[in-house]
């Protein structure tokens, strides 16, 4: 039996797009956060993460938490998505 490809769903959905709006505001090309993911124990190339970005490809949980390591921002930040960001931020001043 051939393995069933799953779909990424809405969440999976807004960790994908927030990853790439953080690290393009941090002014990151994926080959550098890939090789940040890297250096931090977890092998990524920057297809894989454009991939990612793409929601072509999960992210798993290991994945999610050492991107936000590499982003220096907390896991659930990815999980909340662009805007839970800009409202906190806006909230905190």
């Amino acid at each position: 039996m051939a393995a069933r490809s799953l779909e990424i769903g809405p969440a999976g959905i807004r960790v994908a797009h927030t990853i790439e709006i953080l690290r393009t505001e941090r002014g990151l090309a994926q080959r550098q956060l890939a090789g940040r993911v890297t250096a931090l124990g977890h092998p990524m190339s920057n297809t894989m993460l454009s991939r990612i970005e793409r929601a072509q490809r999960r992210c798993d949980v290991d994945d999610l938490v050492v991107i936000a390591e590499a982003l220096l921002i907390s896991p659930l930040v990815l999980l909340q998505g662009p805007t839970a960001t800009v409202t906190r931020a806006v909230q905190h001043r």
